[in-house]
């Protein structure tokens, strides 16, 4: 059976084959994937990454970006294999929303 992601030999649409400039956080997340994946870290390989991206459900497959795949694969793998917990991470993110809330606020 075919899963969602593969769409091979189905039709969809024409491909925009030019480049494009990427926004920095995509910058950042494959930074990130090549920083994971160095031959001393290891911590994630490409087939994990692929299996990741694999597993989304359909509507997030449908609704995410390629790069929000990506971080969405980088951050599973990561909390399946321990470098983080879930609460670390919701701390974190929580630090993040808070200092750039407090960027955004006028100055005067």
């Amino acid at each position: 059976m075919r899963a969602h992601h593969d769409m091979g030999g189905l039709p969809a649409g024409p491909v925009e084959a030019t480049e494009h400039d990427y926004l920095l956080w995509e910058k950042r997340v494959d930074a990130l994937m090549m920083l994971l994946s160095d031959r001393k870290r290891q911590l994630l390989r490409v087939d994990q990454l692929r299996r990741g991206i694999e597993q989304l459900g359909s509507d997030a497959y449908d609704r995410m970006t390629y790069y929000e795949r990506w971080i969405a694969s980088i951050t599973h793998n990561m909390l399946e294999r321990g470098v983080f917990t879930s609460d670390e991470l919701g701390r974190k993110m929580a630090e993040v929303e808070t200092r750039l809330a407090a960027e955004r606020e006028p100055r005067g």
